[in-house]
């Protein structure tokens, strides 16, 4: 049997490896994040070539681009919209996926009332708040 000394630094350990390993996922998350906008301005500028030459489609040593149009449909009028569905029986224009806090609350709400064919899993998640004191400390150690 471990003693709690030992289990107590084996704790720790987990936890700060585990503060790592997400200060590790923002920073690449940030690297992302702007190398996707510098993708942007380089498939904006690649556009703006392609509407100047009036083409869809080029090819040069380096590979084939090819330009078309993506149409993306939302709505600013969720009320209006539910109505339309009705109205229609559209609801296949909706994507399949469940707004999980609304059907939490839902279920809270109404006991005893489930969907068809809901299902559910719960899991147990782990969250580490940064001791501030140590992030002093360890700026005070450098």
């Amino acid at each position: 049997m471990e003693k709690i000394s030992d289990v107590d630094d084996k704790i720790e350990k987990l936890m700060q490896a585990e503060i790592n390993i997400r200060d590790a996922i923002a920073e690449l998350e940030n690297q992302v994040k702007d190398l996707k906008v510098k993708r942007e301005k380089i498939q904006s500028a690649l556009n703006d070539i392609c509407r100047q030459m009036n083409v869809d489609g080029l090819k040069t040593s380096v590979g084939t681009l090819t330009r078309s149009i993506k149409t993306r449909y939302w709505t600013d009028d969720w009320p209006s919209m539910y109505q339309f569905l009705k109205e229609h029986d559209a609801l296949e224009l909706m994507e399949k996926r469940i707004a999980q806090g609304n059907m939490k609350t839902f279920l809270s709400e109404n006991p005893g009332v489930l969907p068809p064919g809901i299902q559910q899993q719960n899991e147990f998640s782990i969250t580490i708040r940064r001791n501030r004191s140590n992030d002093n400390k360890e700026q005070d150690d450098e």
